[in-house]
């Protein structure tokens, strides 16, 4: 899946980011302050124009906040894949009989 990032700053100096996927919908919002990081929930309005916006709820200081963002400046990368852990290998009992 492909996704853009938008970034904004609210009025509490918090920084704010949405993660959007190729229909400009968010799939998850953030917001940033200092050395913290909580979820900020992030939704999006009039999203099938060329100028859209983004709503976050900020958990620092408890406003929504909402950006105008354009479309054209979208730059959609390929989300990594969960990267696949290996199946633990586990180690061949030894044989206690003598000689073996």
């Amino acid at each position: 899946m492909k996704t853009a990032v938008v970034q904004s700053v609210c009025e509490c100096q918090a920084r704010l980011g949405a993660e959007l996927d190729e229909q400009r919908r968010a799939v998850r919002g953030w917001a940033r302050q200092r050395t913290r990081e909580l979820l900020a929930p992030a939704n999006n309005v009039g999203t099938g124009k060329d100028s859209f916006q983004i709503g976050w709820s900020c958990p620092f200081c408890t406003r929504n906040t909402l950006r105008s963002f354009d479309a054209g400046a979208l730059v959609y990368q390929d989300k990594p894949a969960l990267p696949s852990i290996p199946p633990v290998s586990r180690p061949t009992p030894r044989s206690t009989a003598p000689g073996g």
